[in-house]
């Protein structure tokens, strides 16, 4: 069941506001009428060639572990703190949240400060002089509906210009979506990156349909849509979906350079994790993972590196805060800051010209 606090939050969500402000542009897209639609029965559809770490005794069994081919750079404490400059793109970045997500949620209107999906990094990415759009969708809608609602919000705050593109988790699925079969021609993707982002699907989805599913799932669906969220996101983030339905039929768009970056965490989560379960799903059927996507998942276009030690919800600063209280009590000094993160990845772009 989910509790009346839930149905706040969730409702919440879906009543986002527009807020501009000068280095940055905020826009919601809201929900149509036009029935969902499965890749299966869409008629833009037409394989693609797809192109940090732990201490100790736990980096020594991730590095022997069969299941990974490469992980490229293992990314340990290149972002554990922020440099004093960073180069901005000279386009806008548009960032693409995941499932779920949402730009600002404001449960006491102008009284109490909004909640932001990407916690602090706007803020941050502005001290440095670059344009941020932040996107937000549906939440929780099918790909196809999430990727026309990021058409339509960059479009209409993009104003015709050339934007660089950054999904975490599903944000990253949909943006590959609007480019390769949307193809607007209202503005112009330079590039895209995506961050933890299930390309080849999830494990811990297949666990849930197959598992929990024939029970529960068809209740935690029907509970979602009770309250006026949509769901076709779910079954379309299942390893089977990514890698025999989506992938084949969403070549990488011509002309536009695709990144990516995985993650994991290095070692076993916690009890009080919201990851405890799920990592140890993952762990088992694919490898090392971030808590909800695997290493090898994240991989799509030039890999840029594994963030080691990271979460998925690390990755956009939301840290567990009993976790960080008990390595602050123990003298563990964090070796990941989300915010230099998203700072040297715009600077990595400045300096390719983006």
């Amino acid at each position: 069941m989910i509790s009346r606090a839930s149905v706040r939050l969730l409702r919440a969500q879906r009543s986002t506001t527009i807020r501009i402000v000068p280095a940055q542009r905020r826009w919601n897209s809201t929900p149509g009428t036009k029935q969902e639609e499965t890749l299966q029965s869409d008629p833009r559809i037409k394989n693609i060639d797809n192109g940090a770490s732990p201490d100790g005794k736990a980096e020594e069994e991730a590095r022997k572990d069969p299941r990974i081919d490469d992980r490229g750079n293992e990314l340990m404490d290149q972002f554990s703190v922020l440099k004093e400059k960073y180069n901005a793109p000279q386009n806008p970045i548009v960032l693409c949240h995941g499932l779920f997500g949402f730009d600002e949620i404001r449960l006491a209107g102008q009284y109490v400060p909004g909640i932001e999906y990407w916690r602090g990094i706007c803020d941050a990415l502005r001290m440095h002089d670059v344009e941020v759009i932040i996107a937000s969708v549906p939440p929780s809608a099918s790909i196809e509906r999430r990727a026309e609602a990021l058409a339509e919000g960059v479009k209409r705050a993009a104003k015709g210009r050339k934007v660089n593109l950054i999904g975490h988790s599903m944000g990253g699925i949909d943006a590959r979506y609007m480019l390769s079969l949307l193809r607007p021609n209202e503005f112009c993707a330079l590039s895209l990156t995506t961050i933890a982002t299930p390309h080849h699907g999830s494990s811990f989805a297949d666990y849930l349909f197959t598992t929990i599913g024939p029970t529960y799932t068809p209740r935690i669906l029907s509970s979602l849509a009770s309250i006026g969220l949509e769901t076709g996101a779910f079954s379309q983030l299942t390893t089977s979906y990514m890698t025999q339905t989506f992938n084949p039929s969403v070549p990488d768009a011509a002309g536009v350079d695709y990144f990516s970056y995985g993650a994991m965490m290095s070692e076993t989560p916690k009890p009080w994790s919201l990851f405890r379960f799920s990592h140890g799903i993952v762990e088992e059927r694919e490898g090392p993972n971030d808590g909800l996507v695997s290493v090898e998942s994240a991989k799509w276009g030039k890999y840029e590196g594994t963030l080691v030690g990271v979460s998925h919800l690390d990755i956009i600063n939301w840290y567990n805060r009993m976790e960080y209280f008990v390595d602050m009590a123990m003298g563990k000094k964090r070796r990941f800051n989300a915010v230099a993160f998203y700072c040297a990845l715009i600077d990595n772009l400045a300096k390719r010209g983006f």
